[in-house]
């Protein structure tokens, strides 16, 4: 076998070369015990982004508009804010943000059972520190999901 075929080229990568060889890594979800698709199979990148972004505009526009008085400058910690409580109360009571709703995700524990507030509270505040979330695992989870041992499904 070619040096190259084992460690994989810069084109096909590691990951590619490893499953030409017989490596089974699975869809996203499958070491979770999750579908592939559908309701409650594990939420794809661009449905989560979507969701943290139509929940930060909400909270950027009611701070500006209810807490700062139409400062856009003062606004900024003011949305962070926002964004932690809606985050802690949503999801902590019913699973999900409005983001997470209109795009239909929502949050559970990896057993399937929703969340307790104490694990939302650590995965809400890893979220507010961003990094966790840009960093994932191959089940599409990001730090903050892992450690708080959560899941975002479809629903």
């Amino acid at each position: 076998m070619d040096k190259r075929q084992a460690i994989g080229s810069w084109l096909s990568g590691p990951r590619e070369a490893a499953e030409e060889m017989g490596a089974d890594f699975g869809y996203p979800g499958k070491q979770l015990g999750l579908p592939q698709q559908g309701p409650g199979s594990v939420a794809r990148f661009g449905r989560r982004l979507g969701a943290v972004a139509i929940d930060w505009i909400a909270c950027q526009l009611i701070a500006y508009g209810l807490i700062t008085g139409r400062d856009w400058n003062g606004s900024g910690n003011w949305t962070l804010a926002v964004f932690v409580a809606l985050v802690i109360l949503t999801v902590g009571t019913v699973g999900f943000t409005p983001g997470k709703r209109i795009l239909g995700l929502r949050v559970v524990s990896q057993d399937g059972g929703p969340l307790g507030f104490g694990r939302v509270v650590l995965r809400t505040a890893l979220l507010a520190l961003l990094i966790p979330a840009l960093v994932w695992d191959r089940d599409g989870r990001g730090l903050h999901d892992r450690l708080s041992r959560a899941v975002q499904v479809r629903i």
